[in-house]
């Protein structure tokens, strides 16, 4: 495997605003934060105060400019970067190259270039979430004090702290290393924000650092109460470890972890109605509202957080004023969409829109603004969604079809049997076409939410570009591809000096 040399971002770079009596200071970074050394010796009698530290990493996960810059408008947290990875898994289709914006990652060209900003903004992104994260684990103690955190509010900062820590890590690692490795040096780890900068640890070391992490998480955030959709809580740490084993291939953990959000969880599948908006009858689903009953982790957005064209909505949906909207539309791939069964209620998620796509399928029965009205958001109030309960079953299923394709097919059939009306083609599978039919399924339920990158990686897929692509049709591209990784920034190369 082609080893692909990763750094950190300066710590300068990523440093928080240091805030003082005096009326003079240098504002490096956002006010969101408060400074650690001004609070930590307090938050031992007071764990609240590290509230508006943690509120600013959920923050971050949302508003603009995260990633370093302050014109680029693929620059809004999360979502961003789900619209990054769905483009480089190729399901989803950049269907227009009006504005520009994407085009490098649908050509996957920005992916080999160290020098164009795309790889600094998934890098600094990532990076200062874990800076963030650092900074409310030494406000309470440090990395090793659980067993001293005794109130409610310590055990719930804490847990959610270590748990976005391992949410990074796990990103920055399925975007910079080509395939799991374990010996292969891949990230720099800080575990505190006093370092400086580090050297490049072995996958092993940064995958062990997660599971530790989303470890503690679940035993800090058991019986804990979260104030909102938009924070983690056990059963998120719980969907995050899910994800940090499967990624490393250890699939009976995967299985137990899932099996127990599935059970304890209190998240249900969404119905066909809920799944789908239905013209005829206008009615129906939408993924736009964190009251779905599936979501495990999403963020309410209303007019107060300012989004508006820079944002995953101004991005993808035709009913928001957006690039989408204006000429730069992303379709679904048609390889994917063709595989979808006619008698499939996803199928009705994609529909063609008579000027917009270039007649191609848009996702707009899937994700579309309230209001349906073509340009209509302006201000977003539609809602994100970084988790849900589905993913824990397509998770299961995956992590059981070789040892247990009867655990697999009952957790496949609990999601196709409200989609689809009859599901008893799935008793004739195992082996490698059970596997393949997940990931099949995978692809198609969660096509738009980022997902389909990582499970590209997990099943060590070989991706073909459909007709529909403007570049690379019918390009076959292993999941290993030099392509589909993101490489070094320059600003790294420039302020680190301890990669060889």
């Amino acid at each position: 495997m082609k080893m692909k040399i990763k750094y950190y971002i300066g710590l300068a770079a990523a440093t928080l605003t240091l805030v003082g009596c005096s009326k003079e200071f240098l504002e490096t970074e956002p006010t969101e934060f408060v400074s650690s050394s001004q609070i930590a010796e307090y938050s031992e009698d007071n764990p609240a105060l590290q509230a508006a530290n943690v509120s600013g990493i959920y923050s971050l996960m949302y508003q603009t400019g995260t990633g370093g810059t302050d014109l680029d408008h693929d620059d809004y947290g999360q979502k961003g970067y789900d619209v990054y990875s769905d483009l480089l898994s190729s399901d989803a289709v950049l269907a227009g190259y009006t504005y520009g914006w994407y085009s490098g990652i649908s050509k996957m060209q920005a992916t080999v270039n160290y020098t164009d900003l795309d790889n600094y903004k998934v890098w600094r992104y990532y990076y200062r979430i874990v800076f963030s994260a650092n900074n409310v684990i030494e406000g309470l103690g440090g990395n090793d004090v659980d067993e001293e955190l005794e109130t409610p509010e310590a055990r719930l900062y804490m847990g959610q702290a270590k748990a976005l820590r391992a949410y990074a890590y796990f990103y920055l690692a399925q975007f910079f290393q080509e395939g799991y490795d374990p010996s292969e040096a891949i990230l720099p780890i800080y575990l505190d924000t006093q370092t400086d900068a580090q050297p490049l640890s072995p996958a092993s070391d940064v995958y062990s650092l997660m599971v530790s992490d989303l470890n503690d998480a679940i035993a800090l955030l058991d019986g804990t109460t979260r104030n909102g959709l938009q924070e983690v809580d056990k059963s998120i740490a719980q969907g995050l470890l899910a994800y940090v084993y499967g990624a490393m291939g250890e699939y009976d953990q995967v299985k137990t972890i899932t099996q127990d959000v599935i059970t304890t969880g209190g998240y249900s599948i969404l119905t066909a109605e809920e799944v789908v908006y239905n013209p005829e009858t206008q009615s129906g689903g939408g993924f736009n509202d964190v009251n779905n009953s599936s979501w495990m982790w999403g963020v309410d957005l209303t007019s107060d957080q300012g989004l508006d064209l820079v944002s995953w909505w101004g991005q993808m949906d035709v009913f928001t004023y957006s690039y989408a909207y204006v000429g730069d539309p992303k379709s679904i791939d048609l390889g994917l969409y063709d595989a979808i069964p006619d008698n499939d209620v996803r199928k009705g998620q994609f529909q063609i829109v008579s000027g917009y796509g270039a007649n191609q399928p848009l996702a707009i029965n899937k994700f579309y603004a309230p209001a349906r009205t073509l340009g209509g958001q302006r201000n977003v109030t539609a809602d994100y969604v970084y988790m849900r309960i589905e993913e824990m079953y397509l998770l299961h299923a995956e992590a059981s079809a070789i040892t247990d394709p009867t655990a697999a097919i009952t957790s496949l059939k609990a999601v196709l049997s409200e989609r689809v009306d009859d599901v008893s083609y799935l008793d004739a599978l195992s082996g490698q076409a059970l596997k393949d039919e997940i990931y099949l399924q995978t692809r198609i339920e969660m096509w738009g939410e980022g997902k389909s990158y990582l499970a590209m990686k997990r099943n060590q897929a070989t991706i073909v570009r459909a007709s529909n692509h403007l570049s690379d049709v019918g390009a076959e591209i292993p999941y290993d591809d030099d392509r589909l990784t993101f490489e070094i920034p320059l600003s790294e190369i420039q302020n680190n000096p301890n990669i060889n």
